[in-house]
C-alpha cells in the first residue's frame, strides 16, 4: 500500500504507538493494533485520492487518515484541519520529522479554516455522524468535489438518517464502499459522494 514509502509509514506508526497514548491521540488498547485497525484502515483509501488533488482532512487528530494518506500519496496536497493545539503540535512535528512537503497543518474548526469552496476532496475519520459531518465538510469542496468519509459498520444507517442533509448539500453519486475485503483483517467503509 505504501510502496517505496513504507519506511516513512513505519516511522510514523512507531512514533504514534510510542507517544500517542500519553498525548491523548489514541486509547490504551490501540498501540497493539495500530497497523491493522488504524494505519491500514486509512491507507486503503489512498487509491480514491485523485492525482494532484488538494485534499482537506477534517479532524485529523493523530494523523488518521490525513498523514497516512499524505505518506501514501505524495502526488496530492493535504491540508490537515484540527482545532486542538496539542494535536496540531503533534501533526506539525510529524510533518517536519517525516519531511512531508505535501502537507499543511491548520489549527481551526472546519468552518473557520478559510478553505471553503476550494478543495478537490475532503476526508474525515471518526469525527461525527454523517448528519453532522456533511454540513461540516461539504462546504469546503469546489463544485464537483468529493467527500471521502471513513465510517464504521453502521454507515448505511447513518446515510439513511442523513437523507435530508444529503439533499440540502446537493450530494450526488452517493455510495458506500467496502475496501480491503480479503486483504486486511478489518475492512474500511467509506461514504463517498460528489458535491454539485
Amino acid at each position: 500500500m505504501f510502496g517505496d514509502r513504507i519506511e516513512v509509514a513505519r516511522a510514523f506508526t512507531a512514533d504514534l504507538g510510542a507517544r500517542g497514548e500519553e498525548l491523548g491521540l489514541i486509547g490504551p488498547l490501540e498501540p497493539a493494533r495500530l497497523w491493522t485497525r488504524h494505519v491500514l484502515n486509512s491507507a486503503l483509501v489512498a487509491p480514491l485520492v485523485a492525482p494532484n488533488a488538494r485534499v482537506g482532512d477534517v479532524g485529523s487528530g493523530g494523523g488518521l487518515p490525513g498523514l497516512v494518506l499524505a505518506i501514501a500519496r505524495p502526488d496530492a496536497h493535504f491540508t490537515l484541519i484540527e482545532p486542538m493545539e496539542r494535536r496540531t503540535d503533534w501533526l506539525s512535528e510529524q510533518v517536519e520529522r517525516l519531511a512531508l512537503d505535501n502537507v499543511d497543518v491548520m489549527r481551526a474548526r472546519a468552518d473557520e479554516a478559510g478553505v471553503e469552496g476550494v478543495l478537490d476532496q475532503v476526508t474525515a475519520r471518526a469525527v461525527s455522524a454523517l448528519s453532522k459531518l456533511i454540513p461540516m465538510t461539504a462546504p469546503l469542496l469546489r463544485p464537483g468535489g468529493e467527500l471521502i468519509l471513513l465510517k464504521g459498520e453502521r454507515v448505511a444507517d447513518e446515510a439513511a438518517a442523513a437523507q435530508k442533509v444529503i439533499r440540502k448539500y446537493r450530494l450526488r453519486d452517493v455510495e458506500t464502499l467496502v475496501l480491503g475485503e480479503g486483504i486486511v483483517p478489518e475492512v474500511t467503509r467509506v461514504f463517498r459522494a460528489t458535491v454539485d
